[in-house]
């Protein structure tokens, strides 16, 4: 599932069509297509891990599930959800969910949330965390309104980062340790954004899919369905330290990474 900076690099590169009128709208996604032509593109945005064409009537959300994908001025063998046509080219996208938004987007989403966002609000997100104090630390970090944007990728290595056990609660890390934890979510999601426009992003992975902790020298754990968002994880028993009884955690429905 692609995660925020990889939607950012999405929204960068669709950026020549901002602006342009859309010629032709079609696809296998369950909405109005036709009511999509004649409009122009006012803006491309990005929430999290949504891509957001904010039309002159109407918005879509774009989610690129598990497995989706987009062209840009080619096409696929298969059938797109959503194609729009333009007078000199076309987006194309793949294995997506394709949904609208009547009226505002600033009303529609919390940017607050958004670890990539200027209006990205630490503070707000530390009392979210704190009112959630039998939270894991592994669930917190694919929790979306919490940081939205936040993907295994990230949740693994900020962890390994910040030294902290997956199945640590979030109302027993120290008031320190939990700034450092929402602080590094957004610090890493750069370094992810930088090093994706690189090529490089696997090259500077620590934890995530690897085998032998870099810093202890022994085997990461490799955990298939951790915590209630039942997601791989890859830690050390050795320097990642586990906060408070993860047997006290939330029960809640499973999360569901949005």
């Amino acid at each position: 599932m692609p995660e925020g900076p990889s939607i950012v690099i999405l929204r960068e590169e669709v950026a020549e069509f901002e602006g342009k009128t859309i010629d032709r709208a079609e696809g296998s996604a369950k909405l109005d297509k036709a009511r999509l032509v004649g409009q122009t593109v006012r803006s491309f945005r990005s929430w999290g891990k949504h891509f957001l064409i904010e039309l002159d009537e109407v918005s879509l959300r774009i989610h690129l599930l598990l497995f989706g994908s987009y062209r840009i001025n080619e096409r696929k063998d298969s059938t797109p959800r959503l194609s729009l046509g333009f007078a000199d080219g076309e987006l194309n996208f793949y294995g997506c969910s394709v949904q609208p938004i009547e009226g505002s987007l600033d009303e529609a989403y919390d940017w607050s949330a958004d670890v990539m966002s200027d209006a990205w609000d630490g503070r707000a997100t530390l009392k979210k965390l704190r009112a959630r104090p039998r939270l894991l630390a592994c669930d917190a970090l694919l929790d979306q309104t919490l940081f939205s944007g936040s993907g295994n990728i990230i949740k693994n290595e900020v962890l390994f980062r910040t030294r902290i056990h997956p199945l640590s609660l979030i109302g027993d890390l120290p008031a320190t340790k939990l700034r450092e934890l929402a602080r590094e979510v957004r610090t890493y999601s750069f370094e992810f954004l930088q090093w994706k426009r690189e090529g490089t992003l696997k090259a500077h992975w620590l934890a995530h899919t690897k085998s032998i902790c870099p810093r202890c020298k022994v085997p990461f754990v490799k955990a298939k369905s951790l915590g209630r968002s039942k997601r791989r994880s890859f830690y050390c028993e050795g320097c990642q330290k586990r906060y408070g009884d993860s047997d006290r955690a939330v029960v809640e429905a499973p999360i569901v990474e949005e």
